[in-house]
């Protein structure tokens, strides 16, 4: 059987993307992206939380980045999970969890070029 590995997130870019091109010629984007939940507390308060995501994106989908994302732009992501682990200068592994991007939709018209 086949497994599934999908993440549908709807937020702001934390920051302006970063971009290199590897030896290759392929080019990488890397971002933050906010996602934030809005409810109420038990005492009748609003609250929310804000969790932020590590997105990457390659090729197409990185050049299209390149053009369009700053900070502040509002996106929707369609991507898949990807873990990775690597061991820093003290020799200590870390875990990096990331969103691969498939799919994003520009959902800032100001960012785009598009006039309404």
């Amino acid at each position: 059987m086949r497994g599934i590995n999908k993440v549908i997130l709807l937020g702001n870019a934390g920051k302006d993307p970063e971009f290199k091109t590897l030896n290759d010629g392929t080019t990488v984007a890397r971002f933050s992206l906010a996602t934030t939940d809005y409810f109420t507390l038990k005492n009748g308060e609003a609250g929310s939380k804000t969790e932020w995501h590590t997105i990457v994106a390659w090729k197409s989908l990185a050049n299209l980045i390149q053009k369009y994302v700053r900070k502040g732009s509002l996106l929707y992501i369609e991507g898949k999970l990807s873990y990775r682990q690597y061991e820093d200068k003290d020799g200590r592994k870390m875990n990096i969890t990331e969103i691969v991007v498939e799919n994003i939709v520009l959902l800032d018209k100001k960012n785009t070029g598009v006039e309404e």
